[in-house]
């Protein structure tokens, strides 16, 4: 397996706290998606997985974390193996990656042809302090990984690990129409995957809880005895009134 270099470390003063990142354990991917669009920097309909990834476990707690990235064959025999012998060097080469760390796959069979993980690899990065798994291709051993409580998500489901061998590490990889490069932040749970940028990371962790704020009044409003539609209309301007003023929080820094 080869390894990239091709991605700077991330700057220290980017890297989330522990509060931070608590912060942003404490909520839902969309409500992520929904503080990302304040700052207006992609298309909203840009910087996450579309409908090829599926969460495996969903309804597990949502996951944080820097991503380390790889490259997967498993459809025909690896030159030199056809097992998982890079596993222990892919670990290794990610000690510039913060921690906790989310393992990104990218099949690159047009078709997954075998499984990418199983409960050994799962147990390994578990082990040493990922969070989570996401890949294009497949899982198996659904079962095992269950009771590890560990986050997975994947195209599919195969009963074979193939040929299955790595070929290449910290690289950008593209899965589920996401582009991620090793450090990227991902945000993920039983909705989807997404990338927050690292230069707001701090801020969106902020203001996920003032956006839940802003809409609760109106679920709450609704759930009250005899909610009236003027009173909804009424509620429904001043949650859109709250979200511009946590516009008006945000700083962009490069």
């Amino acid at each position: 397996m080869n390894s990239s270099n091709q991605t700077q470390p991330i700057s220290n003063e980017k890297v989330l706290t522990e509060k931070e990142l608590q912060q942003l354990l404490e909520v839902d991917s969309p409500t992520v998606a929904n503080v990302i669009e304040l700052f207006n920097l992609r298309s909203r309909v840009a910087g996450f997985t579309n409908h090829t990834l599926k969460a495996i476990y969903p309804k597990l707690a949502p996951v944080v974390g820097y991503a380390v990235t790889a490259t997967f064959r498993s459809g025909y025999p690896a030159e030199n193996s056809d097992s998982y012998l890079g596993m222990g060097s892919l670990i290794q080469n990610t000690s510039s990656t913060p921690i906790p760390k989310i393992m990104v796959i990218q099949d690159m069979d047009e078709i997954p042809r075998s499984a990418t993980y199983g409960e050994v690899m799962v147990t390994a990065f578990k082990t040493f302090s990922f969070s989570g798994l996401i890949t294009s291709g497949a899982g198996r051993d659904i079962e095992q990984v269950r009771q590890l409580n560990f986050p997975c998500w994947a195209s599919s489901i195969l009963v074979s690990h193939g040929y299955c061998h790595f070929v290449d590490s910290q690289l950008p990889v593209v899965v589920g129409g996401l582009q991620v490069h090793p450090g990227d932040l991902i945000h993920a749970d039983g909705n989807g995957i997404v990338n927050i940028p690292n230069n707001i990371a701090s801020q969106v962790a902020a203001l996920c809880q003032p956006f839940i704020g802003a809409e609760q009044q109106v679920l709450d409003y609704l759930n009250s005895p005899n909610p009236t539609t003027i009173g909804y209309a009424e509620l429904m301007k001043k949650m859109r009134a709250d979200i511009d003023g946590l516009r008006e929080r945000i700083q962009v820094k490069n």
